[in-house]
């Protein structure tokens, strides 16, 4: 069967079940699957993504990451180290039982001990040194240091029902006994590598989705999934392939959302052991040294790639070149760290003074459903590390629910990864991405190369124990340039994100990336 014979097929198959947007009903086909109908079990996009929908945090985030109340209405900095954070009234689980306090200090318990995450929460609880509870709407949290951000921190927390969830594992939410949120949809079933069905939950405290009934279908290929919306088979899509654009929007029927995001993508080189998986000598045999762990050899590596020509020619202006963490908009970012220009005689001049002037093996890893064009990406850097003087062994691409497992547990040596900002500064992604992994002390959660600075950890504490936010900001911005004078990982580019739907509906979406059912509307 070909390709083109199996898209079609898989519209058709699509088109006979699916839903079509009216006043009760919504389809939507997006590119990842989450892992986990559990809210703590990681965070990662795809599985944040559909935590939106059926739980709440405690504060909102809006399309710029700047927070506002949530679950929580109020926080009060008492001194240094304690916080009061005054609840919302009138709140209710999806079970109709009552939100207080006693599911928020649960949350914040279970959140750093999920087993098996491969992307924890601990990062965001892990200065939290005591929960009290004042009174059912109320609660008195005490941290180990001043942490002017906490909110913002805790505040990415989902919050679950104790009742429904003590004593429950992560297989009870998938299989929707322990899944009791807050939020505007209540889960209705997931059938994986299929779908997941949604209903409006009617006692929402907030404002009421439009649409009764959601159908999400997960469809990894893009071409199968630009042909379900083209069909009518689904009514709104994500990652929309930028060379499909054009096409799309051309006959009317269809709109194109585009927005900016705060997501960086980038090349992760493991630090993480005397050996890195993939890479070898130039006639194969595994290397005895590691040679990421030379700051040296990852300058190289980065000046090797091209990330302008990356997002001009694979993203068709997609994105952003990148050289930092965070873009400007947020708090924290560095003007004066911009990306570099390809130098391949002075990468390989630096591969020559760390010991490898005719360079070595290197096999590189990426998701193919994670973002748009993550697999092409793969086999673009692949092509232009051998032009700066490596030996590609290979190009190895997975489905990302397979990928980010093994990747967390180091089974790679290059890879390509992504992480998108969630709050107003660059402080959480530069404490989970950069700062020196430490299980016990809960930090450096999706440090997956296990890169370690000192300098940098030391400059980043002290930067999140500043009240002054214009001063904080600055600590950040000077944290990042300790940390990246040493190529923690290799930026490549922020990502522009593309939605298609039907005319006639509207997705509201900001620097997330969220597609969230609650956000989609008809027009009026």
């Amino acid at each position: 069967m070909t390709t083109l014979f199996k898209t079609a097929a898989l519209a058709a198959l699509l088109c006979g079940t699916a839903l079509s947007a009216s006043a009760q009903q919504l389809t939507m086909g997006l590119a990842a699957e989450q892992s986990s109908i559990d809210p703590q079990f990681s965070r990662t996009g795809n599985n944040q993504n559909t935590s939106n929908m059926i739980f709440e945090e405690l504060v909102k985030f809006d399309r710029n990451l700047q927070i506002s109340p949530g679950l929580a209405t109020e926080w009060t900095n008492l001194d240094p180290l304690t916080w009061q954070v005054k609840l919302r009234e009138g709140v209710t689980f999806q079970d109709g039982s009552p939100f207080t306090a006693d599911d928020v200090i649960f949350s914040l318990e279970r959140a750093p001990n999920v087993p098996n995450s491969p992307a924890p929460y601990s990062d965001m609880v892990s200065n939290i040194d005591k929960l009290e509870k004042v009174d059912d709407l109320t609660l008195k949290i005490t941290t180990k240091i001043p942490d002017p951000a906490l909110i913002e921190d805790i505040g990415r927390v989902f919050i679950i029902s104790k009742a429904a969830s003590d004593g429950k594992a992560t297989e009870d939410f998938n299989a929707g006994t322990a899944a009791i949120g807050t939020g505007p949809y209540k889960f209705v079933s997931w059938t994986p590598g299929e779908d997941l069905k949604l209903q409006a939950y009617d006692g929402y405290w907030g404002d009421k989705p439009e649409f009764k009934d959601v159908d999400i279908k997960f469809i990894s290929n893009d071409a199968a999934r630009v042909a379900a919306l083209l069909s009518g088979a689904v009514d709104l899509i994500d990652s929309v392939p930028p060379a499909d654009t054009t096409q799309i929007s051309s006959g009317g029927d269809f709109t194109i959302l585009s927005e900016p995001s705060g997501r960086v993508v980038y090349l992760a080189l493991s630090m993480r052991g005397d050996t890195a998986p993939g890479v070898t000598d130039l006639q194969g045999k595994p290397l005895t040294v590691n040679p990421f762990k030379d700051e040296r050899v990852r300058k190289a590596v980065s000046l090797m790639l091209d990330r302008q020509l990356i997002v001009d020619r694979l993203l068709g202006g997609a994105g952003v070149p990148a050289a930092q963490i965070v873009p400007e908009v947020l708090g924290g970012y560095a003007a004066d760290l911009q990306p570099q220009t390809p130098d391949p005689a002075e990468a390989k001049k630096l591969l020559a003074e760390a010991g490898y002037p005719d360079g070595f093996g290197i096999t590189v890893v990426s998701s193919n459903n994670r973002f748009p064009g993550d697999a092409e990406l793969a086999q673009a850097i692949g092509q232009m590390l051998t032009r700066g003087g490596l030996k590609v062994n290979a190009v190895q691409v997975f489905p990302y629910n397979v990928y980010s497992k093994d990747a967390t547990a180091g089974a790679y040596g290059a890879f390509v990864f992504s992480l998108g900002s969630s709050t107003p500064t660059a402080a959480p992604m530069l404490g989970s991405l950069i700062r020196t992994y430490d299980k016990e002390a809960g930090t450096g959660a999706f440090n997956r190369m296990r890169f370690s600075s000192p300098e940098f950890d030391a400059a980043l504490s002290k930067a999140q124990s500043e009240f002054d936010l214009d001063k904080r900001n600055e600590l950040l911005a000077e944290a990042t340039r300790i940390a990246f004078a040493k190529t923690p990982i290799v930026p490549l580019y922020w990502q522009k994100i593309d939605w298609a739907m039907k005319q006639g509906l509207t997705l509201e979406a900001g620097l997330s990336e969220y597609t969230l059912p609650q956000n989609v509307r008809t027009a009026k």
